[in-house]
């Protein structure tokens, strides 16, 4: 009993508020770490694959875990995410556990997203339908559109979860691409003191 409950205590590590949906194959270099990097140093707690999954977790387990215990998940939708079983299988989780996501769409837009059929993806036709209906959610959400081909692009992005978090929190992200190629990422979080009505 004592391996069991170890076992779920690890599965649970590190607790996250932020869950970041990604293909690492389009974004393991450009976006994706640089949000989970600055997301750290504003004193979010961002799960990240490449950063939380151990040696010895048990993969979908750890998702789950990751998914359920976040407040907010942001899915970075790129070219070849509707490839991805995983991406697509926490987009669908995430979304049946009714937590806010906030949509960056890179490289791709929200019509170019669809599902392709279960030979492609490995899965049965039950998942397939569950994984296009979560994207096609997704889709009607406003989100971040960004295009990495041009020369210099400033976007900004405002979501308030004062509804999510136990405080009110603006996260702001505002992306610049210079012609090197370069990221910059800034996350910013401002918190207010809770009113004398609440």
């Amino acid at each position: 009993m004592g391996l069991h409950a170890k076992f779920w205590h690890n599965v649970g590590e590190p607790a996250c508020n932020v869950f970041i949906n990604h293909r690492t194959v389009d974004t393991r270099r450009t976006v994706v770490p640089l949000l989970y990097e600055h997301l750290m140093q504003q004193g979010c707690k961002p799960f990240l694959d490449k950063e939380n999954l151990k040696p010895g977790d048990r993969l979908l387990s750890t998702i789950d875990k990751a998914v359920r215990g976040c407040k907010v998940g942001v899915a970075v939708f790129s070219p070849r995410y509707c490839d991805s079983y995983f991406c697509l299988y926490e987009l669908s989780l995430l979304l049946e556990s009714k937590k806010p996501i906030v949509p960056i769409f890179y490289d791709v837009k929200p019509s170019q997203l669809r599902v392709k059929d279960s030979g492609i993806l490995s899965c049965s036709q039950k998942d397939v339908k569950r994984f296009d209906f979560a994207v096609e959610e997704a889709k009607c959400i406003v989100g971040l559109p960004f295009d990495s081909s041009k020369e210099y692009i400033i976007f900004s992005f405002a979501c308030s979860f004062s509804d999510v978090f136990s405080f009110p929190i603006q996260l702001s992200i505002t992306f610049n691409l210079k012609v090197n190629n370069l990221f910059e990422v800034r996350v910013s979080t401002a918190t207010a003191a809770p009113s004398a009505a609440s």
